[in-house]
């Protein structure tokens, strides 16, 4: 027995084993089935929670439709109240650990504890079974991410590999909310990654499949959205499609901006998070005692707007009354995305927009829900800072080739009006990303020339001992700038040389500067060096200042460039650019 179990040893051992990138992969697709798994379990959470409260399970509106007015401003503010006991006892349990998937692989280590982020999922349940006006793809989302986050922990991967792991479950997880897995491994890779990268993108690719794939087999699966085929649409009409894009690149900074200040105000009432959040319900449930569409994520509205007529002063009022539902819901600080709210917008908007277009030119132009598509990928583009991923994501609803270039002008420039005219992102990790390239160009943007100080530690090469010995008895500096005739720059003169021969006297009256020159002092700047260039020279020279010459060819001595300055100049752009947000 153990001579077979032995020979079974060495055949194995003779097997090609795979690489460290090819195992990643094994794991992204275990890790697309968990996540799908963990969106399954959240769904069916949600389902059960609104079974107990209406007797039956579906869309939030219709459930909402059937309460009497006082049930419909009840069932929110108790659903808020019990969501903000779970977020306090989560805060209790651990209140310094970072929850969010996206820190967790942009900047983090890859792990994201586990009772809290379950504890917040609940939290999250409670707020949408109870009308909350905010998506659920956040909470799937951040389940898939946890999920992945133990299964690298329990395999012993390192802080690299987990990240990327995270990211995995992450795509997994928009995926099964979105039914879009290419567009999925995008937004983990354009919005919380910040780069495209195949090492990266790969394995984010395959665990989405994994997990796109899991859920259609599972027993009544539907898409998000079903979208109708794209009609045709002439040259002409893409004009109107384009000034769409326009329109919702200027709307989508004020959407972000309202969503903001109404964080801002619920952060300053002085009152526990259970009553925070029950006032946020409270405020969506006396709006739907009049508007019921309210209520939940507007997936429902938004199947409804592309598949049957509305008139536009209900939508317009839908509209409006869903915006400040959701600046309640999530400024009150209930756990859940704006994604989907945001697709609500760019829908009504596109709405709007192609009934406008269908007044001024009667049967000339394609059908308002052609315009809800377009609407919803540039808003979102504009929203979310990534345009890629807003057309792929558009693109996988509707599976049609005659969306790609309206959707691609309107997204492209949504995303650059929003850029200009704001440069708010849905992510903050998106909007730390974004500064910290504004600060690099910033700081490309200075020279040396703009920091260069006039010295007095600099000689020629005739200076003598006592001239010297002034020098540093004057000034607390280790090195003396040594010129020739022409003031080119020759090297310097180090303190502890000179101390060497300070005691012979006889010998001090016959040395000049040029007999104690260091020639190979090569740490100098020169007037077109950028600061990123020039702490790199003080990072091998370690010394307080540098010199600064006109060029290697032409080294004439302009005078000295000190670390503070460097550093302070470093600090007022930072300071500079954190204003600006």
């Amino acid at each position: 027995m153990i001579t077979f179990l032995f020979k079974i040893r060495l055949i194995l051992d003779r097997l090609p084993r795979p690489s460290p990138t090819h195992a990643l992969l094994l794991w992204a697709a275990l890790i697309g089935v968990i996540g799908a798994i963990a969106t399954i379990i959240f769904k069916e959470g949600l389902s059960f929670l609104q079974r107990l409260v209406s007797g039956h399970s579906g869309s939030l509106v219709a459930m909402a439709e059937t309460f009497s007015w006082p049930m419909r401003i009840a069932l929110p503010t108790i659903g808020g109240a019990i969501a903000g006991l779970l977020l306090m006892f989560a805060e209790k349990i651990s209140p310094s650990s970072a929850t969010d998937y996206m820190e967790a692989i942009a900047i983090g280590n890859g792990r994201i504890p586990v009772i809290t982020s379950l504890l917040r999922s609940i939290s999250s349940l409670f707020t949408i079974a109870s009308g909350g006006s905010i998506g659920r793809e956040g909470s799937m989302v951040q389940l898939s991410a946890m999920c992945a986050s133990v299964a690298g922990q329990r395999i012993g991967m390192d802080s690299t590999r987990l990240r990327l792991l995270v990211a995995c479950g992450a795509g997994a997880g928009i995926t099964a909310a979105y039914n879009a897995p290419i567009a999925s491994a995008f937004f983990v890779t354009e919005i919380v990654l910040g780069s495209i990268v195949i090492n990266s993108f790969g394995p984010i690719l395959v665990s989405a499949v994994v997990a796109n794939i899991v859920m259609r087999e599972m027993p009544g699966y539907h898409p998000a959205y079903a979208l109708p085929n794209f009609p045709a649409i002439s040259e002409k009409e893409m004009v109107l499609f384009v000034i769409l894009g326009g329109f919702s690149g200027l709307l989508a900074p004020q959407f972000l901006k309202l969503l903001k200040f109404s964080k801002q105000i619920f952060s300053r009432i002085p009152i526990p998070l259970p009553i925070r959040l029950a006032i946020g319900g409270l405020g969506v449930g006396i709006i739907s005692v009049w508007v019921p569409e309210v209520w939940g994520n507007g997936y429902s509205v938004v199947n409804s707007l592309i598949h049957q007529p509305w008139l536009w002063s209900s939508l317009l009022t839908i509209l409006i009354c869903k915006v400040v539902a959701t600046a309640f819901t999530a400024g009150s600080g209930a756990v859940g995305g704006v994604f989907t709210p945001a697709l609500f917008v760019g829908a009504a908007v596109g709405v709007l927009f192609g009934q406008l277009v269908n007044t001024i030119w009667p049967g000339a132009t394609s059908l308002p829900f052609a315009y809800a598509i377009i609407g919803m990928g540039a808003f979102l583009a504009a929203a979310t800072n990534a345009p890629l991923m807003a057309i792929l994501m558009m693109f996988e609803m509707t599976l049609s080739y005659q969306v790609m270039l309206p959707l691609m002008l309107a997204c492209v420039l949504a995303y650059f009006i929003a850029q200009v005219t704001s440069g708010m992102s849905m992510y903050e990790i998106t909007v730390k990303r974004n500064r910290e390239e504004k600060n690099r160009l910033k700081i490309r943007g200075v020279h040396v020339r703009d920091l260069i100080q006039k010295t007095d530690t600099v000689l020629p090469m005739s200076a003598n001992i006592d001239e010297m010995t002034k020098i540093f008895l004057h000034h607390p500096v280790k090195y003396i700038y040594i010129i020739d005739d022409n003031n080119h720059y020759q090297g310097v003169v180090a303190l502890q040389d000179l101390s060497v021969v300070m005691a012979d006297n006889a010998a001090n009256k016959s040395q000049k500067a040029e007999n104690f020159l260091r020639r190979d002092f090569l740490q100098v700047l020169t007037p077109g060096m950028n600061l990123s260039e020039a702490f790199q020279h003080f990072q091998v020279h370690q010394g307080e200042r540098l010199p600064a010459i006109e060029s290697p060819e032409n080294p004439v001595f302009l005078g000295t460039v000190f670390k503070t300055s460097l550093l302070d100049t470093f600090f007022k752009l930072s300071q500079m650019e954190s204003v600006t947000y």
